[in-house]
């Protein structure tokens, strides 16, 4: 199942996509549902089984895709959790060794964007970065997870790129991680979530980062240092994780940043992330 938070006729609505049809949710009196985040604060914890049996008694307006305009899957999310130097071949292309342990960064709801929507170049950044990711939404929280058990508390996947001004990630005293990372629109998210029972294996799913229509990240989900079922787990070990936090996994190698010479984003880029059985995340720079 694709679910979607969306803007319809000026309202915003959770949507859901099955048997190639979507439809829109019609909200029940007293308990409105603006989208993703929404729906997770009024019934979680959720499962993936859980979560079709209860949006199947819903009450649902059929429509097409084109009437809709696609918002930020999850827009309110606790936390954004950000795995760096996940790919062996990133890592190298920054010029470091692959990492023992996940490196563990986090990013603010405000950097969220959706689908379409502008990713802004802050005027004390000249060095502004992409990187494709495959993210994934904790739908049923939990702490001290077991390996084994850790999809069980995944919600569903979705796109995500993670924007870095690598000039303040690492050019400024300390390096400057979460200011590098957490500018606003630096977390473009979508275009929707697919559960786990649609998408299947997390870890062969095909990533591809095109600027201005040339490819510029390919790689496959399998090539994770640290696959999403270690992550949930060992990030569980230090901290609750709660249903709408995301994960962004790690990107690939061919980051602006790993090129001779360097490519930084610029005004009138066309930025697009395509995960296969996910789709395609597409965002403006200006």
């Amino acid at each position: 199942m694709k679910i979607a938070s969306v803007s319809l006729r000026g309202e915003s609505r959770l949507a859901v996509e099955r048997d190639q049809q979507w439809a829109v949710l019609e909200p029940e009196a007293g308990r409105p549902v603006q989208g993703i985040s929404d729906w997770l604060e009024q019934v979680a914890p959720v499962s993936e089984p859980e979560l079709i049996a209860v949006l199947e008694q819903g009450r649902w307006e059929t429509v097409a895709l084109s009437e809709l305009d696609l918002l930020p899957p999850v827009a309110r999310p606790g936390k954004v959790i950000c795995i760096g130097k996940n790919y062996e071949d990133h890592a190298r292309e920054m010029e470091s060794e692959p990492p023992g342990l996940p490196i563990v960064f986090s990013k603010f709801a405000s950097a969220i964007v959706g689908p379409g929507q502008p990713i802004v170049l802050p005027e004390i950044s000249q060095s502004v970065d992409f990187e494709a990711e495959l993210v994934v939404v904790i739908g049923r929280s939990g702490r001290h997870i077991r390996q084994e058990n850790a999809l069980d508390h995944v919600l569903g996947y979705t796109a995500g790129n993670d924007i870095s001004a690598r000039d303040w990630q690492k050019g400024r005293p300390g390096g400057q991680w979460l200011l590098g990372k957490t500018f606003d629109t630096f977390a473009p998210l979508g275009p929707w979530l697919v559960t786990p029972d649609e998408l299947g294996n997390p870890h062969d799913l095909e990533i591809v980062c095109e600027l201005n229509g040339q490819r510029m990240q390919h790689a496959r989900t399998g090539q994770l240092i640290f696959p999403v079922d270690y992550l949930v787990a060992h990030l569980s070990k230090f901290f609750s994780l709660q249903a709408g936090d995301l994960i962004f996994t790690g990107t690939p190698a061919g980051v602006g940043a790993g090129r001779t010479p360097p490519v930084f984003l610029k005004p009138g880029d066309q930025l697009t992330v395509q995960i296969e059985k996910i789709g395609t995340l597409s965002n403006p720079v200006v």
